[in-house]
Parts: structure tokens; sequence; C-alpha cells
């Protein structure tokens, strides 16, 4: 079937901050993230509300504020005729990145002597226990929200691509942080899995497609550690890769 709407929801992961062109700062959203180029790919309209730092919660119900920007609640922005509405959310609820970034920032402290107590502090933290089962609970209230005000809408489940190769120690990391990182990865993703199947909705798994193309592989599809809001985030050639896999999965339903 054709498609002639698509809206995008999501964070970080959708928005694609960092990746030129910048279409809106406060979000960090780019004009060549994953749903920008599916309409593309489609001929189709495009209404992206994804938010970089959104919850669950600031998708169905809470507005999101980031410096002098208030975003509503982005299940409130998708329109009646949506027929084809991507979701790419969940990893901030469960402290997927800032665990990433805590512990990068505090390797990178702990190499001077000067820094090194705060990097102390910040390395005590543990990769924290998911309970993906809150998740999964909102992720599918998320895709009953969008049924409830698209009918028609073809929902996509996107989870969050690879950030640590499986043979790979990933720059800043140790091995035992990788470890712990990799494992924290596919519990989040995990949880895209289990909402597919409770819900019905489509799943493209981001994850398995990226999993030679971790930080520090040959063709990365996510920054390693950098001094932005871009770090460990989809760059232009993942963002690229998911979207073709979405063309190629609608394509063929």
């Amino acid at each position: 079937m054709p498609y002639r709407h698509v809206v995008a929801l999501g964070s970080s992961f959708a928005a694609g901050p960092g990746i030129p062109p910048v279409v809106d700062r406060s979000a960090g959203r780019s004009g060549r993230n994953y749903a920008h180029l599916v309409a593309d790919g489609l001929g189709a309209r495009l209404t992206d509300l994804t938010v970089s730092g959104a919850t669950t919660a600031t998708i169905l119900e809470t507005p999101q504020r980031i410096a002098r920007t208030t975003y509503p609640p982005q299940v409130g922005g998708v329109p009646e005729d949506a027929d084809l509405v991507t979701l790419t959310a969940g990893g901030n609820d469960l402290g997927y990145l800032a665990t990433v970034l805590r512990l990068a920032w505090a390797n990178r402290f702990r190499r001077h002597w000067w820094t090194r107590p705060l990097g102390d502090r910040l390395a005590r933290g543990p990769v924290p226990v998911l309970d993906t089962d809150v998740v999964v609970e909102r992720l599918g209230a998320i895709v009953a929200a969008v049924r409830g005000r698209a009918p028609d809408a073809r929902v996509v489940l996107v989870d969050y691509l690879t950030i640590f190769d499986e043979t790979i120690t990933a720059e800043p990391f140790d091995d035992a942080q990788h470890r712990a990182l990799r494992a924290l990865g596919r519990r989040v993703n995990g949880a895209f899995v289990m909402a597919a199947h409770a819900t019905g909705a489509d799943l493209i798994q981001a994850s398995v497609l990226s999993a030679a193309h971790g930080v520090g592989t040959p063709e990365p599809w996510v920054n390693g550690f950098q001094r932005s809001a871009a770090a460990f985030h989809p760059n232009a050639a993942g963002m690229r890769a998911i979207a073709d896999e979405l063309l190629l999965t609608l394509a063929a339903t």
C-alpha cells in the first residue's frame, strides 16, 4: 500500500542529534534521521515529533521542557490521517545512555590525578538491573494511544542500534564495563521484542542489523565518545541503514 503520512515518535536514537542538517536544535532533531529518510523514500509527508531525552512519559502524557522550549506529549501530535508511525523509546526510562555516558566520563576523569576523585565518584554507581516489564507496558500504551488517534496507521517499533560490539572493547571502557553495558543493551532491546509481540506492532531490530557496526568497528553506525550530545548515538550511516531496512520491510509486506 502507498504511505502518505509518516509520523515519528521517540527520543534521541530516533531524533538524530549531531547529524546535519539540524532542523530543531533544542530537540536534537536531524533532517536526515531515519524517519526523514523513510518519508523521502516513500514520497510521503512527515510529522517528526521526536525529542532527544524523551521518555515514554513525555511521549504519552507529560510535557518535556528543554532550555526555553516546552514540547507537548508527542502522542498528542499524531494526526488522524497518519498511516505509518515509527517509535524508538524506552532507553531513557531505563537509564541506558545515562549509564553509558556516566562510565565514559568516569574513565576519562580517572586518567588525571586532579580529576580522579570525580571519576571515582562517577564510577561507583552500578550498571542498573532493568525492570523491562514497565517499559514493555509503556511501549504498549503508546501503541494503543497511536491507534486510538490514527486507526489506520501501521505502527513500527524500531529498537536501538548496537553500541557495543561483542568482540571489541570500545574506548574508554574496560572489559568488565563493556560486558555489563552490552548486557544492558540486550535487555533494553529485549523490551521491544516483547512489546511488539504483545501489541502486534511491527518491529525493526536495528540491534540485530547493526551487530557488527558498534563503536570501534571498521564501519561503526554509532558515534564513539565525544564532547557533544551525539556521543554514543547513531551516525548518518546508522540512520541510513535503519531507513533502508524499514523501506525494504514496507515494500515486502
